[in-house]
């Protein structure tokens, strides 16, 4: 495969998976409100008549697809549209009849994973989230979501001061949808830790890093 048949299909797997998210009439309605400025779940959940679980699923599933981004506030969850995911979707609908038919998908290289000095639940969790050292989608469980943290914390040298760019390079290697949500996540989870003002990360020593 040449790199110009490798570029199309991963368009035609990123149009694959946001049409997917988007198949739905409440996530529809959810994006195009969040499109007016962020509100949290409970704010949505009154202007759409549904309950707070069933709208923080539908969030879920627009954030795996890079439409919408989470910001966290104590206990409290608030969402907007991210504009990055969403105009990477306008372009591609915009290209749909251009993308090839699909094809039999890649297999997953996992012996990377194998390597792990994890236990064998933690690297199936790993097999089934990411392909070729990849994210596919994100866990909706929050066991599950750290065991993801704890990977993408491994990609970062200890010892080591990055850029905010640096991380995000890092980050959108392996997952381009909402690269600027996990490299949050990994600081409030305690992976990363950021200096006051944000100009420099680096990795949270062995001894202060989440227990298992």
């Amino acid at each position: 495969m040449d790199k110009e048949e490798k570029l199309e299909n991963q368009m035609m797997d990123a149009a694959l998976f946001m049409l997917k998210a988007l198949a739905d009439g409440s996530r529809l309605t959810l994006l195009r409100i969040l499109n007016e400025g962020e509100l949290s779940v409970g704010e949505m959940a009154e202007r759409l008549n549904l309950g707070e679980p069933t709208v923080s699923h539908h969030l879920v599933r627009l954030r795996e697809a890079g439409l919408v981004t989470l910001r966290m506030a104590g206990t409290q969850r608030f969402y907007r549209v991210n504009a990055t995911g969403l105009a990477k979707f306008k372009a591609l609908a915009n290209e749909i009849e251009k993308l090839p038919p699909v094809e039999t998908p890649v297999v997953s290289d996992d012996r990377w994973i194998d390597t792990l000095d994890w236990d064998d639940a933690d690297k199936q969790v790993l097999k089934e989230y990411t392909s070729n050292g990849k994210i596919k989608r994100l866990p909706t469980k929050q066991k599950k979501f750290l065991i993801i943290l704890r990977w993408l914390a491994t990609l970062f040298k200890p010892d080591t001061m990055y850029t905010e760019s640096e991380v995000n390079t890092i980050l959108k290697a392996v997952y381009e949808f909402d690269y600027v949500s996990l490299r949050r996540d990994l600081i409030s989870m305690g992976y990363l830790r950021r200096e006051r003002g944000g100009g420099k990360y680096w990795l949270a020593p062995a001894e202060d890093a989440p227990a298992d």
